[in-house]
């Protein structure tokens, strides 16, 4: 027997089965295969969040060779106190984070960790202990909780947490006993409220009140709970905002000035360093969700992030940037008003460790073969990555981290989720479509049905379609051919076991 994504069993005579009912040719292919390409243009890749499951049948096939950057991260990952079986949920009906409340949202945050260490240990393992631990957490937390509440600091809580709680969850997709529909439940019910009112409202306050990250954590949980919940329009909401959003989050106001020679300036670099590499781990994390759900902000506005992450990593690496002043205006309509002007990057927490930099240096250098020197130069200061628990109770906790363990890839793996890069509105737009579009039609053209979690790429006269998701039936007009992908042919997990 096998499994689809929910968990159902079925025999692989039934899966035949169905897809001999399916089974069209000739001018009925011409038929259905104009529709299956519109269909198959709206599904979502799972898993594909930070990780799709070629990327997590690297790191396996990688670490059970001893690779050495992926052996050193998986160390570091294996000796985290999150990561170990053993760890035992303690779920909150409400979660406070702001001063003057009973703050618990600690409890949050390390249960968080602890369901995505033990997620990555069951992936590249295939140990059920640690698949069943992770599944237990997110049960745990999805059963009882049903409200974040505190000081405007509840909207942190609310995007920070909310797109790593929705990464945990989607590494378990599928999971035996894993209950997804109402972890969805709790996501689109606790914090999707929170992060689509903050990015509508800003708590009442001036849109250029509150800094980017603020903006930033928002957005990458409204992205994450889009995909984890196969919704189109938070999707296209997330990437909105990213690109053209009125908020310092936006990323032309997030990387405000563009210096000669190409340093991208970023505002948050003249507050403080802290802040400023929080927002350039979010913006990566955005970047790299997107990436997999086939929509390139890598390469938006000529590589603009780029920019800035080359800015923000020289001056932590102790040279010298230029700076534009940049005059920040706060308070709120009605109540109270002011401005500071910033004229210089800041020392304040200058050369901070945050597990952020490998998946910025692998992304550009390794699958673009783009320079990026000084990216190139901070990862390799701060490898082997660790996660949440390995850098105190601060900037650590706000990443998912382990990225040399995740994302280190062969020099010119352009392996990448089966999607291309979109040309739609919600995906790359024609001016920023060439950065990453080809290598992934070309990686998706590839790529077996395991290296790409399940997807089945069908060749025909009218061009390449490449097809993810459990039970997707691809027909390509005009040549007759079938392809009954993800749940039917390549289900990889049964009952807690790695196949």
């Amino acid at each position: 027997m096998i499994q689809d994504n929910s968990g159902r069993s079925i025999s692989r005579r039934g899966a035949l089965r169905l897809a001999g009912a399916v089974a069209v040719a000739g001018a009925g292919a011409a038929a259905l295969g104009s529709a299956s390409t519109a269909a198959a243009a709206e599904a979502f890749a799972h898993p594909g969040m930070l990780h799709t499951q070629a990327d997590l049948d690297r790191m396996a096939a990688k670490v059970k060779a001893g690779a050495d950057r992926w052996k050193a991260g998986y160390a570091k990952l294996a000796a985290n106190s999150h990561a170990q079986s053993g760890w035992n949920p303690n779920p909150q009906a409400t979660v406070y984070r702001g001063g003057g409340t009973p703050e618990n949202y600690g409890t949050l945050y390390n249960d968080i960790h602890a369901a995505y260490q033990n997620a990555l240990r069951w992936h590249i393992t295939g140990e059920a202990a640690y698949g069943n631990t992770a599944r237990d957490i997110l049960n745990a937390w999805s059963a009882k909780l049903t409200k974040l509440d505190g000081t405007a600091d509840v909207f942190i809580a609310a995007g920070v947490y909310g797109y790593e709680f929705a990464n945990a969850a989607e590494l378990m997709r599928g999971y035996t006993g894993f209950d997804l529909a109402r972890f969805q439940k709790m996501m689109l019910n606790v914090f999707y409220p929170k992060n689509h009112d903050f990015l509508v409202n800003h708590n009442g306050a001036f849109v250029t009140n509150y800094w980017g990250s603020w903006d930033l954590l928002t957005v990458a949980s409204v992205l994450a709970i889009g995909i984890l919940c196969d919704d189109k329009a938070k999707v296209e909401e997330a990437v909105a905002y990213f690109k053209s959003g009125a908020g310092n989050g936006s990323i032309k106001n997030a990387i405000n000035v563009i210096h000669p020679g190409g340093l991208g300036q970023v505002v948050e670099v003249g507050r403080d360093q802290g802040h400023a590499l929080l927002s350039i781990g979010l913006m990566a994390t955005i970047c790299e969700m997107a990436w997999n759900q086939g929509i390139d902000l890598y390469g938006y506005d000529d590589n603009r992030f780029l920019k800035g992450a080359e800015y923000a990593a020289k001056w932590n690496l102790g040279q010298n940037v230029p700076y534009t002043p940049y005059t920040w205006k706060y308070g709120a309509p009605g109540v109270w008003a002011g401005q500071e002007t910033l004229t210089a990057a800041s020392e304040n927490s200058r050369g901070q460790a945050r597990p952020i930099w490998e998946g910025i240096y692998n992304h550009y250098v390794n699958r673009r073969g783009l320079d990026a020197p000084f990216v190139t130069a901070i990862a390799a200061k701060a490898r082997p990555e660790g996660g949440g628990g390995d850098y105190g109770s601060g900037g650590g906790f706000d990443h998912l981290g382990f990225g040399t363990l995740t994302f280190t890839r062969d020099e010119g793996d352009t392996t990448t989720a089966t999607k291309a890069p979109s040309s739609s509105a919600s995906g790359a737009t024609s001016s920023d479509s060439s950065s990453g579009a080809a290598a992934s039609a070309s990686a998706a053209a590839s790529a077996s049905p395991s290296a790409s979690g399940g997807g089945v790429q069908a060749q025909g006269g009218s061009g390449d379609l490449a097809v993810t998701g459990a039970g997707s039936v691809a027909a390509i007009a005009g040549t007759g051919v079938l392809a009954i992908v993800g749940g039917l042919i390549a289900l990889r997990r049964r009952a807690g076991t790695r196949q």
